[in-house]
């Protein structure tokens, strides 16, 4: 591995941390108010598990859907930002090879996603009593979650020409695949169909074993959510680093 590769990601790591009231903050004030609002007006009307309050069932919801949102926008806004000002071109140039810009890009899209789900879980403790009996599948699908979303904004950076089209592609499938994976309700609860549209959706995966992580209850069994979510970020990644070998749409 090339010195290249800290550098880089050294520099996707300090370009969100030095507007981190924007990158970090931001998102867990939303989180909070998401939370607020959610829980007052639902939370005599909604019992997901037996014996969770819905406040309780919303955080690691809310918390996954911020680190999902942050991990796609740190990784599609810093190539398309490039490539639209062509300081592309000094990336490319430099000695790293596709495997370390891809990791360099995913890493810093975790390290993000990371820090603003901490800062989501952290800034409610004090409103919601969180229990966490299985730290080891919050940290699995923390990453994993992250992962994907990362891998999907390289995607997404790499294929869109201007904001317009990046932006399209967050309102249209990264949106709305985040909001209808059971962020605020347990998919169980629907009817037939739309669980199991619910099931053909990756992101659900993650949402739920990142909830049993804190409750030891789920939809699905975690080990699956886990080999599923797995699946499609090894998909992902595998797509991304054959279009970065190929230079499509960054050499060309």
């Amino acid at each position: 591995m090339s010195g290249g590769f800290p550098a880089l990601l050294r520099k996707e790591v300090l370009r969100f941390w030095k507007v981190g009231f924007q990158t970090v903050a931001a998102p867990v004030v939303s989180a909070i108010l998401y939370l607020v609002i959610f829980s007052h007006a639902l939370a005599a009307h909604v019992e997901a598990y037996p014996g969770v309050a819905y406040a309780q069932f919303l955080v690691p919801g809310l918390a996954m859907m911020a680190m999902l949102q942050n991990a796609f926008a740190n990784a599609s806004s810093s190539i398309i930002q490039s490539k639209i000002t062509g300081n592309i071109v000094f990336i490319l140039l430099a000695p790293i090879g596709p495997g370390e810009f891809f990791a360099a890009y995913l890493l810093a899209a975790i390290v993000r996603a990371l820090v603003v789900g901490a800062g989501v879980v952290l800034a409610v403790a004090w409103l919601v009593p969180l229990p966490l009996p299985n730290p080891a599948w919050l940290l699995a699908f923390a990453f994993t979650g992250a992962g994907i979303l990362g891998a999907l904004g390289l995607l997404a950076g790499i294929w869109a020409e201007k904001f317009d089209e990046l932006a399209a592609f967050q309102n249209f499938l990264v949106m709305p695949l985040t909001f209808l994976a059971g962020v605020f309700y347990s998919v169980e609860s629907l009817p037939a169909f739309w669980r199991a549209a619910s099931r053909l959706n990756p992101f659900y995966y993650a949402i739920d074993g990142f909830r049993y992580a804190f409750f030891g209850r789920s939809d699905v069994a975690p080990a699956t959510s886990l080999a599923i979510a797995s699946a499609a970020f090894c998909a992902l990644s595998w797509l991304t680093l054959r279009l970065l070998r190929s230079g499509y749409k960054l050499r060309h």
